[in-house]
């Protein structure tokens, strides 16, 4: 086979940055490179990873349905919150910080994909459901804000590496099926194509039924890489497409949850997602001490969703017996069945004429519809690129490596949004009604008409230039210097609302920031190791969060934005001291940590079919200690893992607090603000999480595994002062999650060489437990009977008090999945 040459432009590009600076340094160094001591370099997007919290091996091991799972169960410090209700749509968090697929979760790590920062443009989220696990080769973890990486690595990044055809040569066919109706597949091939050429391939099928009423999912995802080498030259293309249609029910009210785990508030809640990704990458050695690095990709996302939700603004109203006009329209609309007279809210537990007239009257069907269904698209762009440049050049006998790089990423994206009215049936899904005032378009009569329609055009462009250098100041002693600059400008025009000003999404706001990090790693002697770190890193607010902003104008997320004031860019701060001892197959590790962010962007919210808005919060801090141990013995090997975690406000907040107990209401059951005093809690952030794990290779041809998460409880969100105190009448439920301990359990059987048959029990004991939880208003009573008016007074101001609950995402109950998995 003749000799395939590497794609000349994208090696040449790549030498010309800095190479007429850097190369005369090099040549100088080149005779005494062999002669300094070897030197870790810094971790980069494009260059060396960091610390490994999860490989492949791991992720078969553990059949985790995403990466996020891997690292809940797996990874020190990192806890979950499942505000979606779906397996493969988890928020995750690391130190309190987190990575999401919900819009309206404050972004705070990155994520990258061979280089390529998956943050999604709009909102920042990242869409676990798109990232096949058996793609994955590695998984590292950067603690603390790390600058190198860019935006929104406030409390770290997640840096993933792919598998290629030289280092996974076969075929593995996989297949397995379980509980709530679950069944997997996958395949991979990968190996050399030629002395030059190697690739790799991956197809994978998820679906579920879901273990909650009305809960099916799926996702089919597919992964392909072709590399060159040739000596220590390397080039990568790979692509990435997936097809996900995910159901997630979210939230249920603790009451009705209690009566049955399985049951749902609302529905439809399903979104579709389709992605696309290629990415070419490079490095090449130019000399002794000169590497290149670069990449380029790009990717289109495509997201649709629809949302059934209660119409919070019926609450307080009377949906229940049809006036006379309204009569009068039903019947010319030639409706009939509709009650003459005497429909009450005691004898009608799911009201809906009076919403069919009000729509078709386009009266007043914001006061008197029950439900609204909620449907949202948009479609994201995204090109860009980055070139990285090391020099190995030793500074006397002492070790040195200097990285220097340049990115660019441009993206697109095309959010829109309509709502429509509808009634709530006793299934709890929404019913969507018409006539002209079906649409929530702010064309009604009512005073409190609202239009909720979105049409924004979004373009975000980001220059990022980062530098790291690494030096050996003793054979114990290395001294790293990190720092980027990034330049972000956010483009948003309201094709509904052009022109700026009041009730616009236009905007033109520019971002800029320079993130230093400084490291100094201490050898005291072999085996026990000292770190100690500051840094800093900040992220600009993302398009989305620019467009809901304003608590006089709460949006539906992602339903509904409103043109508001202006957000800063958060800056985070990092202080850390790690330990670390290794000795006789046991390693230890303890750090202290402390992260001061300085105008927090945060969704402050109400009500759990999501009203709210995003505002800067002047000061936060997460602040800690965590312990890890892992020990090898024999066929044994054991990890363990404690985090203590102390999240926390440190500046006075006012925020909406209308089904929190201590608002400032004039009586209780009315909305009002709570006041947040420095040292309250931030919600959903749990003080405690341990997790410990037992791998044992009791044969050849068995491995059992055991793993345990254990989780202290969390303040809900509405709870932001940590004051709610339930009454049992105008506020149920105790406003925070409780602790809890899942434990899960696997067996490998391999009977004959390459086939493996597995069986993995998640929550073995069944455990009840929450993730997470929210204060809101409830619109059902503790049967499931919608109920508007809960209390008949006091009127005041017109408004009559409403009945608020703590709203809970409950964890999964037992379930077993089995399979087999032949590698050949």
């Amino acid at each position: 086979m003749m000799p395939v040459s590497p794609p000349q432009p994208l090696l040449a590009g790549l030498a010309a940055i800095l190479v007429l600076g850097v190369a005369p340094a090099v040549r100088a160094a080149d005779n005494e490179a062999d002669e300094a001591e070897t030197i870790v370099v810094i971790a980069t997007p494009l260059g060396e990873p960091p610390q490994t919290a999860a490989s492949a091996d791991a992720l078969a091991a553990s059949r985790a349905a995403s990466l996020a799972e891997q690292l809940v169960r797996t990874t020190p410090g990192v806890t979950v919150a499942e505000l979606q209700g779906n397996p493969l749509q988890p928020d995750i968090s690391f130190r309190g910080f987190t990575a999401s697929p919900l819009l309206g979760t404050p972004q705070g790590l990155s994520v990258y994909l061979d280089g390529v920062r998956i943050n999604q443009p709009f909102g920042e989220v990242v869409s676990w459901d798109l990232l096949p696990p058996g793609a994955v080769a590695t998984l590292g973890l950067a603690s603390g804000a790390s600058p190198q990486f860019g935006r929104n690595a406030l409390g770290g990044a997640l840096v993933i590496q792919t598998r290629d055809g030289r280092s996974d040569p076969g075929v593995q066919l996989q297949a397995g099926g379980g509980s709530f109706g679950r069944a997997t597949a996958s395949a991979t091939v990968g190996g050399a194509i030629g002395p030059e050429l190697d690739g790799f391939v991956l197809v994978d099928h998820f679906r579920e039924d879901g273990w909650r009423i009305a809960s099916p999912s799926r996702a089919t995802r597919g992964f392909a890489k072709l590399g060159w080498s040739r000596g220590d030259d390397r080039i990568e293309l790979s692509g990435l497409h997936a097809d996900t249609d995910l159901t997630g029910n979210g939230l249920q009210e603790q009451r009705l949850l209690a009566a049955d785990r399985t049951s749902i508030y609302t529905a439809p809640d399903t979104t579709r997602n389709r992605a696309s990704l290629i990415a070419l990458k490079g490095e090449h050695p130019a000399s002794a001490g000169l590497t290149l690095r670069g990449n380029l990709f790009w990717r289109r996302l495509e997201t649709t969703s629809r949302n059934g939700d209660v119409n919070e603004e019926a609450l307080g109203e009377n949906p229940y017996q049809p006036s006379a006009a309204e009569r009068a329209a039903l019947t010319a609309a030639g409706l009939a069945g509709f009650p003459l007279a005497g429909e009450s809210q005691a004898n009608t537990p799911f009201p809906r004429w009076r919403c069919i007239a009000n729509a078709l009257l386009n009266d007043e069907p914001n006061e008197k519809c029950t439900g609204l269904l909620n449907r949202s698209a948009t479609v994201q762009h995204e090109l860009g690129g980055g070139a990285e440049i090391v020099l190995d050049a030793p500074l006397g006998e002492r070790a040195h490596s200097l990285t220097i790089g340049l990115s660019y990423v441009r993206s697109t994206a095309r959010f829109a949004q309509s709502t429509q009215f509808g009634v709530i049936q006793p299934d709890r899904t929404v019913l969507p009604v018409d006539g002209p005032g079906a649409f929530a378009d702010g064309t009604q009569t009512s005073e409190n008409a609202f239009d909720a329609r979105v049409d924004l055009h979004a373009v975000t462009g980001s220059l990022g230039a980062y530098l790291a250098d690494s030096l050996a100041l003793t054979p114990q002693l290395r001294l790293e210097l990190a720092g980027r600059y990034d330049r972000t400008r956010v483009r948003n025009r309201d094709a509904i609302t052009p022109g700026g000003g009041t009730g616009s999404l236009d905007s033109n706001p520019v971002f800029a920031r320079f993130n230093p990090a400084a490291t100094l790693h201490w050898e005291a002697r072999p085996g026990l190791s000292l770190i100690a770190s500051w840094s800093q890193a900040s992220r600009a607010p993302s398009a989305i969060e620019l467009g809901c902003s304003d608590p006089a104008s709460p949006c539906r997320l992602p339903n509904a934005l409103a043109g508001d004031p202006p957000l800063r860019q958060v800056i985070a701060r990092t202080a850390e001291l790690r330990i670390g001892w290794t000795a006789g197959g046991v390693n230890l590790t303890a750090a202290l940590f402390r992260t001061d962010s300085h105008d927090d962007i945060q969704f402050v919210t109400d009500q759990p079919s999501g009203y709210g808005y995003f505002r800067n919060v002047g000061l936060t801090r997460r602040q800690g200690f965590s312990l890890e141990a892992q020990a090898t013995h024999g066929a044994l090997t054991l990890q363990g893992s404690y985090t203590l975690l102390d999240a926390t406000y440190r500046s006075a907040e006012q925020v909406d607090g209308s089904a929190n107990s201590s608002n400032d209401a004039p009586a209780p059951g009315f909305a009002g603000a709570i006041m947040i005093r420095p040292g309250d809690h931030l919600p959903l952030v749990p003080r405690h999480t341990a997790k410990a794990a037992l791998a044992w290779q009791a044969a050849s041809w068995l491995r059992l595994d055991l793993d345990l998460l254990a989780v202290s409880g969390a303040f809900a969100r509405g709870n932001e002062n940590n004051r709610h105190a339930p009454d049992g009448i105008y506020y149920l439920g105790a406003g925070r999650s409780a602790g809890y301990a899942v434990v899960n359990a696997g067996l490998e059987l391999r009977p004959v060489a390459g086939l493996t048959l597995y069986a993995t029990v998640r929550n073995l004991f069944d455990a009840r437990y929450a993730t997470a939880a929210q204060l809101g208003a409830t619109a059902f009573d503790a049967e499931g009977r919608f109920v508007a008016r809960p209390f008949a007074g006091p009127v005041i101001d017109g408004e009559r008090p409403r009945q608020s609950s703590t709203f809970l995402a409950p964890g999964a109950p037992r379930g077993i999945e089995a399979g087999l998995r032949w590698r050949f």
